[in-house]
């Protein structure tokens, strides 16, 4: 039980048919999963069903004590949310000046601050993929000892940049994505690739980028195919590299630190575990000084009045009501719904609804209040931008989100699953954070940090959250997560495309 108004509780461990629960004084009337929800009280046809103190559904039909509550009786329905816009904003307790963490990263030129030191290849279209691979091949382990201050040579490739209005707000999202990535911190140097003749030139990015020496351009058409364009690209590289070699590595404040949130294959056990622990580290980073961005706005959806009661202005509350308004005209506009989220390996783990899923997932963000909204891509975490927890909107596609999140500048990403997803996302590492302890176990090459140490009673969020924020610290100052170790982190570039395929 998590809320003290809840109609339903949690079952930890698998519940058989007749087994006495003597807690809550009931006897289970079915297989309960572990991860799933039974009734704790009678609840009538029609009737809303809470959790987390909060309404996460409607009952299609008398539910009995002690019965399981899932998709055959609970659905989502329309009620109104109550947005009490900054009725619970708190000013932040900072850190005293003294005490303030650190970590090792690498001062830019512009003053931003990076986590990793790479390379990166990046193309404006489908077309020069194949081109950028063959150039990043080139650079081999053991070519790249001889940088030892880079942490490799990045090709980032994508399946969109043509075929697609040339002018409206899909062309401008996505060249919001590659100035972000082509001034990304995380980049020491940057080659932008294109074919020449797509939609996304190389030219109206450059004043995106602001054209520093740190990036070159190249276009296969220009250079005389595919094979001048490699041998160009390669040598092109070895220029950058030699130039990103000359980074290294200083105590900076975390103020520096700019974190992606992001939550996939979740479970029930992910909105008990996980993402609260990761909302008590992101408490201690915004107490610190830095930012963490929540984003994926159908995973908000339903429990989005729980951040315009935490907002810092109505300004801010107004912006983040407008993006729900907008996503539920954007899916009615396809003939679909937000609900359609939460996916079949959710629901195999216990989540029912968009509203349940929101609730937990949500939690990410902490307690402290929310600061700005931004659209997806745009810049954040400058210096002229607001610090603390701020949202991007994002659909909840993990690599979509993700993209953005990078785009927008976070240098470093915490990932919390339940059911395993497995995701880098280069140049940005991305620290995963498993819900549970059978997950962590089953697949701990692939997790960096067992949260289900709170479900198991070994720890308490607040110490799971310190925790993550000492390892977020550490892989802020080099340490490799498990997704980087394995070299994964290319294939996650996904822009959010929203506009017609032509």
């Amino acid at each position: 039980m998590l809320g003290s108004s809840d109609d339903v509780a949690v079952a930890l461990k698998p519940v058989a048919a007749g087994q006495i629960l003597p807690n809550l004084q009931l006897t289970a009337l079915s297989d309960i999963p572990a991860g799933h929800k039974f009734a704790i009280r009678a609840i009538a046809s029609g009737q809303p069903v809470r959790k987390f103190n909060q309404i996460i559904g409607f009952a299609t039909q008398p539910i009995a004590i002690g019965e399981h509550v899932h998709t055959h009786n609970l659905v989502t329905g329309d009620f109104e949310r109550d947005y009490a816009i900054g009725s619970e904003a708190r000013p932040t307790e900072f850190v005293a000046s003294s005490e303030l963490a650190t970590f090792r990263g690498i001062l830019r030129p512009d003053g931003r601050v990076a986590t990793r030191n790479y390379v990166g290849i990046l193309t404006t279209v489908n077309c020069s993929a194949t081109v950028a691979r063959r150039i990043a091949a080139h650079f081999t382990p053991e070519l790249l000892r001889a940088y030892p201050n880079v942490d490799g040579v990045v090709a980032i490739t994508h399946g969109t940049g043509c075929g697609m209005a040339e002018h409206g707000e899909p062309a401008d999202l996505l060249r919001r994505v590659f100035a972000g990535y082509a001034t990304h911190p995380n980049f020491g140097a940057v080659l932008l690739l294109g074919l020449g003749c797509e939609t996304n030139q190389i030219e109206p990015l450059i004043p995106l980028t602001g054209q520093t020496s740190a990036l070159r351009t190249s276009t296969i058409q220009d250079e005389g195919g595919t094979a001048a364009s490699i041998c160009r690209g390669i040598a092109t590289v070895l220029e950058l590299l030699d130039q990103a070699n000359q980074a290294t590595r200083t105590s900076v404040p975390v103020s520096q630190l700019v974190v992606g949130l992001q939550c996939g294959g979740s479970d029930a056990y992910s909105g008990i575990s996980a993402n609260p622990a990761l909302g008590a580290a992101v408490d201690i980073l915004v107490r610190n000084g830095g930012t963490a961005i929540l984003s994926e706005t159908p995973e908000i959806y339903g429990a989005e009045h729980l951040l315009t009661r935490r907002s810092s202005t109505r300004e801010v509350a107004e912006r983040l009501i407008e993006r729900i308004h907008w996503w539920e005209e954007y899916t009615a506009r396809h003939r679909g719904s937000i609900d359609n989220n939460p996916q079949p390996g959710n629901k195999t783990g216990g989540l029912t609804t968009i509203i349940e899923k929101s609730l937990g997932a949500i939690s990410k963000g902490g307690t402290t209040n929310l600061n700005q909204v931004y659209l997806y891509a745009e810049p954040i975490g400058g210096p002229t931008q607001e610090k603390g927890l701020v949202f991007m909107d994002s659909p909840g596609f993990d690599p979509v989100s993700a993209t953005g999140q990078v785009a927008s500048g976070a240098n470093l990403l915490c990932f919390t699953t339940g059911r395993g997803s497995v995701f880098g996302c280069k140049p940005t590492p991305s620290l995963k954070l498993a819900s549970n302890t059978a997950l962590y176990n089953r697949m701990a090459d692939d997790m960096d940090i067992n949260c289900g140490s709170i479900i198991d009673g070994d720890q308490t969020v607040e110490q799971a959250g310190a925790i993550i924020f000492r390892e977020m610290l550490a892989v802020a100052s080099g340490k490799p997560t498990r997704s980087e170790e394995h070299g994964f982190g290319e294939e996650e570039f996904q822009p959010w495309l929203q506009s017609a395929t032509l």
